[in-house]
């Protein structure tokens, strides 16, 4: 072995060693005992894990199962939008038609700018029944809605071809190809949350190239969760993430959307 090669071995192994020791020393100052360390230990990596996981195709996405106690998203790309800045020319949303099983399957392509942003005073009732729509409430609460891809906060303008209307004050509200079957976590608890750094960069003056695709697995009519991709012209806003289509206390029977309650399912907030 050469002086260079067992020279970088080396720091590679103080490096760990140091990081080990910082990890034990935090863990004990905060107050956890010595038997639990290796518990701890192993829940980091877990998480970081679960955050990091790098899926290069939508085929992969929806082999991917999701396990009580997971974390509630991934990465995918090292959270990198695979989108190209150059193709934002018209102000619009490429809306894909239903498959053949009227599923949302192809994914929507929005090229967005400030005069986007809609406010809530023009929300309607939505009547438009996705795939696998079995609604069910659980302690009072409903388990799923009525999940767009291109959020309606974001979509004020664009007319059910994708046009933009200057004259239309509302965002994209019943149209069925923009809408699936997600679970009220993933919608209110995870999907918000990028959707919010969308609001914000458009709010800065921003274009923004947004993509999203609800996953499904074979023929299942509820998807397993949704592929997101956003993209600022001058990227400043980045990323690229998978949502499983999960919900605290339930279990989906993801070809039909029919559910049982049980409370051995964990999801962790975000």
């Amino acid at each position: 072995m050469s002086k260079r090669r067992r020279k970088k071995q080396t720091r590679s192994l103080q490096g760990i060693i140091i990081a080990l020791i910082v990890i034990v020393g935090g863990w004990l100052i905060s107050g956890g005992q010595p038997s639990d360390i290796s518990n701890f230990i192993q829940n980091i990596s877990q998480n970081t894990l679960n955050h990091t996981k790098n899926v290069s195709s939508n085929d992969e996405l929806a082999k991917l199962n999701y396990h009580s106690g997971d974390q509630s998203f991934i990465y995918v790309n090292h959270n990198k939008a695979n989108l190209d800045p150059a193709k934002w020319k018209i102000n619009e949303v490429r809306y894909a038609n239903l498959d053949s099983l009227n599923r949302t399957s192809r994914g929507n392509l929005a090229y967005l700018e400030s005069r986007n942003l809609a406010s809530d005073e023009n929300r309607v009732r939505q009547y438009v029944e996705p795939t696998a729509w079995h609604q069910k409430f659980v302690d009072r609460q409903p388990i799923i809605n009525r999940g767009h891809l291109i959020a309606y906060s974001i979509s004020k303008g664009i007319s059910s071809d994708g046009r933009y209307n200057p004259r239309d004050s509302s965002g994209d509200q019943n149209n069925p190809k923009n809408l699936f079957t997600q679970t009220a976590f993933s919608n209110q608890r995870v999907q918000t949350i990028y959707e919010q750094k969308i609001r914000d960069s458009l709010k800065a003056g921003k274009r923004v190239i947004f993509y999203s695709k609800p996953i499904f697995r074979d023929n299942e009519l509820m998807a397993r969760g949704i592929h997101l991709e956003a993209l600022s012209t001058d990227k400043s806003l980045n990323f690229n993430v998978y949502l499983f289509n999960v919900q605290p206390n339930v279990k989906f029977d993801y070809a039909t959307g029919r559910s049982t309650i049980d409370r051995s399912m964990k999801v962790p907030e975000p």
